[in-house]
């Protein structure tokens, strides 16, 4: 018998959702734009929760959404990009759905996705980094997400990774998310456009397109430009020495890279992995991780989350 679930991950801007079997395939998805009122908010996923619900029966519901979340999966205790504090989630949504309700914090849930019908699917130990706007990270242990004590292990972008380092919107200096992520490629572009020298290109790209957006940046990868390059060096070298470090903790199979600068394959890991080779306590004498990119693209936090709440079902 096949078994239904509802996935919704809840963005910034855009409340995407879908109806996932239990094969990970999504046969239905659609989205609204995101309310600035929490309220509004919970009414708009209960809308769209109960709209598959009635066209496919599904048997459960699982949000995802960024933020801490208690150990019980029930409680956002803070949001960064919506007015959650203490929010009692679980319960609100499972009021107006009508069906058991599964929360969890959208990279866990991306991470999950990945482990269960992507590029980890063969590990039983694996840790995921999403590298866009921030760090996001999500850590699967013999087979089972790793919440930790209060719920909210895994934000590995918040990870110190320099002292007295740049300041992070999580109140804290010097998160591995000001080095390693999309908007630090943008901010390292920059500075070597500044330069000169190599950045001659960047500097150009800059003056036409009013501005160094990712997709600019990553056009010049591609074409081999030798200030992007650099640029990317910097923040590839950021993660592979932060992996280096998670290695030593963790002891993960694999390391999976997603987020918008992933899009770049290779191009990244190459530099990842000398990154992570050379900071690696004990390289050479221990078995080390493989890396691999994510494949299951924007899809992941509704696929995961979905997976999850039939699970729990």
């Amino acid at each position: 018998m096949r078994v239904l679930t509802v996935g919704i991950d809840i963005g910034g801007t855009k409340i995407a959702g879908g109806v996932v079997d239990s094969d990970g395939r999504i046969l239905d998805k659609g989205r609204v734009d995101t309310p600035a009122d929490t309220a509004e908010l919970a009414a708009a996923v209960v809308a769209m929760a109960r709209s598959y619900i009635d066209r496919y029966d599904a048997v459960a519901v699982g949000v995802a959404a960024a933020g801490f979340i208690d150990k019980a999966q029930a409680t956002v205790i803070h949001a960064p990009n919506i007015a959650w504090r203490n929010e009692p989630l679980k319960a609100v949504l499972e009021a107006g759905i009508g069906r058991p309700v599964t929360i969890e914090n959208d990279a866990n849930a991306a991470g999950w996705a990945e482990f269960r019908f992507g590029a980890g699917s063969t590990v039983d130990d694996m840790v995921m980094l999403t590298m866009g706007t921030g760090v996001g990270g999500a850590v699967i242990i013999g087979g089972r997400m790793f919440h930790g004590g209060h719920g909210i292990a895994g934000e590995l972008g918040h990870m110190r990774f320099t002292r007295n380092g740049l300041p992070c919107g999580c109140g804290q200096n010097g998160c591995l998310e000001q080095y390693a992520s999309g908007r630090a490629l943008q901010r390292e572009a920059g500075a070597i456009a500044d330069s000169g020298g190599i950045g001659e290109t960047l500097a150009r790209a800059r003056s036409e397109h009013g501005g160094l957006t990712g997709h600019v940046i990553s056009e010049l990868i591609l074409a081999g430009d030798p200030g992007a390059l650099e640029a990317l060096r910097r923040v590839a070298t950021a993660l592979g020495e932060a992996c280096g470090g998670f290695q030593a903790v963790l002891d993960p199979e694999l390391f999976v890279i997603g987020g918008g600068v992933a899009q770049l394959g290779d191009i990244l890991l190459e530099p990842v992995r000398l990154a992570y080779e050379t900071s690696l306590p004990g390289y050479g004498e221990r078995p080390v991780a493989d890396f691999a990119i994510a494949r299951l693209g924007n899809d992941a936090g509704l696929i995961g989350v979905a997976d999850l709440a039939g699970r729990e079902a």
